[in-house]
């Protein structure tokens, strides 16, 4: 059984020293994970509306981020790419992860993506995330008392 490495990045606590790293971990998640597969296809399913967010952020929206899926002979992993933009043929942004398992990208570097490598997508407003279904999927693997403070101290209102 394949395991996918997954960065739980908490975009609300960025550590600034390096302007958009983000503070996160990462877990490993078997690719046929249900939890996780229904949570990448909720990001999916609901991109175009986060997209026309982003476009015309609400007030005190801050902290967009988009959540990709990179491979290369090393094997598969998730990352936080924060800022991003829409270019011609999909997105760029800056990778906000240090790679745990990909050894063909840095943190800090700016990389061009396509739509279908997006698995997630998250913003705060008014000390709530929104989206950032994947992260809320890696809670089960998660010890719950650091679940809690997670979801305390960022936000994250999680539906299960």
């Amino acid at each position: 059984m394949k395991k996918l490495a997954f960065a739980l990045a908490l975009i609300a606590g960025y550590t600034i020293a390096d302007e958009n790293k983000v503070d996160d971990r990462v877990v490993y998640v078997s690719e046929e994970d249900q939890e996780m597969n229904k949570a990448i296809v909720q990001a999916q399913q609901t991109l175009d509306q986060f997209l026309i967010t982003f476009r015309n952020p609400p007030e005190g929206a801050e902290n967009f981020k988009l959540k990709v899926m990179l491979s290369d002979k090393s094997g598969v992993e998730h990352f936080w790419f924060t800022p991003f933009k829409e270019i011609d043929g999909g997105f760029a942004g800056v990778l906000a992860n240090e790679p745990s398992v990909i050894t063909s990208v840095q943190t800090g570097n700016v990389y061009a993506f396509k739509r279908d490598q997006i698995t997630d997508w998250g913003y705060e407003q008014a000390g709530v995330q929104h989206g950032s279904f994947t992260v809320c999927a890696l809670f089960k693997f998660m010890d719950q008392e650091l679940v809690k403070r997670y979801k305390q101290e960022h936000g994250f209102v999680c539906s299960s």
